[in-house]
């Protein structure tokens, strides 16, 4: 490590060993601790600040969509979950069941959600009656339960905080048109909230969610090339509708079944976070969604009047709608600079008693580290700066993502492409058998079906007529 980082010695080398430095960074920021179950998580005030950004950012995105919140309960009859045959088969081996209660052993087996689908189906069965009632728009933010055999903190708890959006329409056209118009809705967030450039697409019936008609992905590229599935929006079409009785009666008098979609995002979004802007001395938070966007640390603060204009310069930003901390703590301006910059803070303040006589400040922004002083106050400034950072952090993930995008023709090329950290775009047959051949030869799975031409080329495993192009990459 450089001796410029000897700071950060307690991280791991970013480079050397990324899945022990993402854990460090998590720890050391206090967003996670590990909780007493083994694969829970307890969210810290620091992490569960940015999942309040998330949720107040994407809850604009959802109203504006036209959903409402409202809350389901987190119990399920067992029964429920076995009415949707493949639902029950993708989910049985994740499940958490509750059988006994008060003492007694239930008369039912209760099932801790994986997800809502079934319990949230019944309820549009009662409440749906003809085509007036439709289109139902609700989204649930709720925690849910998969009992998952390997855990990492944010990347796959067994117990994990999310959204789940879900909603039922009279035709197949409109229920269609929502699951994309979700899944854009997801991608404008990422991109323009996170900073964080998404591919999206089509899923192959392989990775497609369970009891869905189409899946439809969002893929994120961590900063060690692997894949991050970043959120799903699902096309259900009539398979819950039949199973729960979601039937309506239409314009014409005729009793329909409804077309369903379901579509959601977690706190997986904070790993995203962390492994696509990180560098090797911590986090780096985009602004938008940044629990701290600026941090004033005052310098020589026993002098007199320097602690008194930091605290003014506080109340300036705050007033302007900044969320702002002022650094009192008894520490030296150096350890507090480290502290903040491993937070991820975007931008730094530094004022002392040479700045408030020259009516200047020192600022200082995370993402590239570069200083530059500003009039002391400059409220007007400070807020452009955040947007620059903001459109800045974006652009540079752009461009290291679309670098690292190749192109194979076969095996060999897919393999050389994934080991070098990269994501591949390869022709495909459409055949499972394929499929499964590349993950079994790489390690690498197909993350989206791609918007690319696939005329004139050839199948990258078995040479036949390519039907479509897929992205494949190894992948969280």
């Amino acid at each position: 490590m450089a001796k410029g980082n000897q700071f950060v010695k307690e991280i791991a080398d970013i480079e050397q060993d990324f899945p022990q430095w993402y854990t460090d960074v998590i720890l050391k920021t206090q967003l996670v601790d590990y909780g007493p179950v083994k694969g829970t998580m307890v969210i810290r005030p620091y992490g569960y600040a940015i999942w309040e950004n998330i949720q107040s950012e994407l809850n604009k995105r959802f109203k504006k969509a036209g959903a409402k919140n409202a809350y389901f309960p987190l119990l399920i009859p067992e029964s429920y979950l076995k009415k949707e045959a493949e639902h029950v088969e993708g989910f049985a081996p994740e499940v958490a069941v509750v059988t006994h209660a008060g003492g007694a052993k239930l008369q039912e087996p209760l099932i801790i959600r994986p997800t809502s689908e079934t319990i949230i189906c019944d309820m549009y069965a009662k409440w749906m009656e003809s085509y007036r009632d439709l289109p139902i728009i609700i989204n649930q933010w709720a925690n849910v339960m998969r009992w998952e055999k390997t855990t990492r903190p944010f990347l796959r708890t067994s117990e994990f905080l999310w959204q789940e959006g879900h909603t039922v329409h009279a035709s197949h056209e409109e229920a269609e048109e929502k699951t994309q118009e979700m899944l854009n809705v997801y991608k404008d967030f990422a991109e323009n909230c996170l900073a964080i450039p998404v591919l999206t697409g089509r899923k192959t019936d392989k990775e497609k969610f369970a009891g869905a008609v189409a899946t439809y992905g969002m893929e994120a590229m961590m900063l060690d090339g692997k894949s991050l599935q970043a959120g799903t929006s699902h096309y259900l079409g009539q398979n819950f509708a039949k199973s729960f009785n979601m039937k309506f009666l239409d314009k014409d008098g005729a009793l329909k079944y409804g077309y369903s979609t379901s579509w959601g995002v977690s706190t997986r979004l904070i790993g995203a976070l962390i492994m696509a802007h990180g560098d090797q001395r911590g986090l780096v938070i985009p602004p938008v969604v940044a629990p701290i966007q600026v941090v004033i640390i005052p310098v020589c603060m026993h002098k007199e009047g320097v602690l008194e204009k930091a605290q003014e310069l506080c109340n300036m930003f705050e007033d302007a709608g900044l969320r702002v901390e002022l650094d009192k703590r008894d520490a030296t301006p150096g350890w507090k600079f480290n502290e903040w910059e491993m937070k991820g803070v975007p931008v730094r303040i530094e004022v002392g008693p040479r700045d408030i006589e020259n009516g200047k400040m020192m600022v200082m922004r995370r993402d590239t580290l570069v200083k530059q002083e500003y009039a002391l106050g400059d409220v007007d400034g400070i807020k452009e700066l955040l947007d620059v950072v903001q459109k800045e952090m974006l652009t540079k993930s752009r461009e290291r993502r679309d670098a690292k995008i190749k192109w194979a023709s076969n095996l060999e090329e897919i393999l050389e492409a994934v080991e070098t950290k990269n994501f591949v775009k390869a022709p495909w047959c459409g055949d499972r058998a394929c499929e499964d051949a590349i993950k079994e030869f790489s390690q690498a799975s197909a993350r989206i079906i791609s918007e690319d031409c696939a005329d004139n080329k050839n199948c990258a495993v078995c040479g036949k007529k390519a039907q479509k192009i897929v992205v494949f990459a190894r992948a969280y």
